[in-house]
This record gives structure tokens, sequence and C-alpha cells, in this order.
């Protein structure tokens, strides 16, 4: 018997009361915060093609999504407008009867602190070329022009009542614009979710459906290369030097790396984006009886979880968070 280990670490994984006991990692439903699109100009909600079980909302059935969202335990839902007009400066961004800021009004009416309202400040979804930003003459990105949008933007969603804004463009300076022109505005109690590492990756797509995005061509002068570490590194300390109240990694499961990096040294919560694409890839697999598809929602949760996220964007959140111990 002398042969035989003495340290046997299966000890502790021989019933399901002995791995819960000793679980390292707990998702909570609190944790989880579900993206939702609001369309204008439509009657009853038109599904995502590329993400199934994922629909663009009407504004009143957007009100019933965030009432279950509260009921499923959830911790916030964030906001993304899809308008019926678009233009080179995004003006819908900035109306104040714009689709997005009509539908910050009906969750905070509908919901008020149960749950978190947060709202995308990016131009993408309002502009008819479907870059983040104004454009240049020459037809790039101007990122100071744009700053000057974003804090339009911050301002119109708080007066709409949003909780946390998630400026996601990926402009230098934009955590830092923002925060002061909320302040100066009064609002310094609305928070800024920072996009603070989010990569130019090939996911996005089905996501680009879902917003009626107008893009053609990338995003890779402005969101950062896949290649780089230390780059999001940096933009983390910018970030946090801007007055960022929470940093994200986005996307979630091709950055573990990353997230795990950023939340080593984050003094300030941080979050993970486990975006279209990583979605739309587990749903495919399981719609072709190729994987189980519960086990691997909460599987790809839990190991964003476990790489450092505090919150995590999902579009799973509300069933995620069914499946889970409260």
């Amino acid at each position: 018997m002398s042969d035989f280990p003495s340290a046997r670490p299966r000890r502790l994984r021989t019933t399901p009361a002995v791995r819960r006991l000793v679980a390292e990692t707990r998702l909570h439903p609190a944790e989880l915060i579900l993206p939702v699109f609001v369309r204008e100009g439509i009657s009853e909600p038109v599904p995502v093609s590329s993400m199934p079980g994922v629909v663009q909302h009407t504004r009143d059935t957007l009100r019933k999504a965030a009432v279950e969202a509260a009921e499923a335990g959830i911790g916030g839902l964030m906001l993304f407008g899809v308008p019926q007009h678009k233009d080179a400066a995004g003006s819908e961004g900035t109306n104040p009867q714009g689709i997005l800021q009509l539908a910050i009004r009906d969750v905070v009416a509908e919901v008020g602190d149960q749950l978190v309202v947060m709202s995308d400040l990016c131009l993408d979804e309002f502009t008819d070329h479907g870059h983040c930003g104004v454009l240049a003459a020459d037809g790039s990105v101007d990122n100071d022009a744009t700053l000057e949008r974003y804090a339009e933007m911050a301002v119109v969603q708080a007066e709409a009542g949003v909780h946390m804004v998630g400026p996601s463009g990926m402009m230098d300076g934009q955590v830092g614009v923002v925060r002061r022109a909320l302040d100066a505005a009064g609002h310094q109690d609305v928070a800024v979710l920072a996009y603070t590492a989010k990569y130019a990756s090939a996911l996005y797509g089905p996501f680009r459906e879902a917003v009626a995005s107008s893009l053609k061509g990338d995003r890779k002068t402005y969101q950062q290369d896949l290649a780089n570490a230390r780059e999001a590194l940096r933009e983390l300390e910018l970030d946090l030097a801007e007055g960022a109240d929470l940093v994200m990694v986005k996307p979630a499961m091709p950055c573990l790396d990353i997230l795990r990096q950023v939340a080593d040294r984050s003094p300030v919560p941080v979050a993970a984006y486990q975006i279209s694409g990583e979605y739309a890839m587990v749903e495919a697999a399981a719609a072709n009886g190729w994987i189980d598809r519960e086990r691997t929602i909460i599987e790809s949760l839990t190991s964003i979880r476990r790489a450092g996220a505090e919150q995590i964007l999902t579009y799973w959140a509300v069933e995620a968070a069914r499946m889970l111990p409260r």
C-alpha cells in the first residue's frame, strides 16, 4: 500500500455536496447583466436570426422583459437603441425623444431601482456609416469631435434617468470627457462603466444584425488589436485616472487572459461582456446536438467569473439566473 498516493484530491470531488462545499467560484444572478435591444417603429418583437432567442423589442415588450429580469434577480440591463433614421452625426443618439432615451425612461419607470439600468453610449447604432464616431474629411473616425458627441449623449441619457452609462467606442479620453460632462450637468451619481479593453473581434457579427448596423469595413483603427495585452493594461490605467467606476473586457472568453490581468490590477469592479458571437456559437452547436446547452452556458459563465469578472454581460442572463441557486 505504500506505493499508493496519500494525497488524493479526488476526495473533494466525490459527491455534489462535497463539490459544492469546496467550490472556489460561485455564480450569482445579481452578477449578471442582460443586454437588450429596443427598436423604433415596430409593433411586434423582431427575432435576431443569428442569435436564437434574442429579439429587437418594442417599447412595450421591453417593459415586460425588464420586469422578467427583475423577477429573476439579475443585476441590470444594458440598453441598445435601434432608430428608424440614421445620419452621419448619429443625431438620434442625442435626441431626448430618441428611442434609446425613451427606452431608458420606460425601464426606469417600470422597475425603478430593482435593476441597474445601463445604456450604451456610442454612435454606431445611430450613424449611417456604422462607425462609433463622426468621420473626418478623409473618412477616418475623428476622435476629438466624437468626444463632443459622447458628452452630449451622456447628459441626455442621464436626464432620461439612466443609472450607469457605458462609453463603448474606444475613443481616447472618452471616460474623462463623459465624467466631466455628467458632473457639470449635475449628474454626479450616474456611474461610468468603461469599455476598457474592447478588442476588434470577429465575433461581433450577430450584434451588428441586432442593431441593424450600417458598417462597411472594420473598426481596427480604434478598437484594440487582439495581438496585444500590455495595451489593455495601459487603457486600464487611463480609464482609472479618468474616473471609471467599473472597467470591462470585451469579448470575454477569447480574452480570459486579459480579464485575469485586469482583475489582478483593478481597484474598481471588473466586468466582462460575453458577446453575440460567443452566444451564437453555443446556440448553433447545441441546436446541432453537439454539446449540452445548459451545461455549456453555466460552464462558460463560470470560466469568465473564475478569470476575474465580477459582473458579466450575457444574453443568457435571465435564463442562467433561473438555473442558479439563490
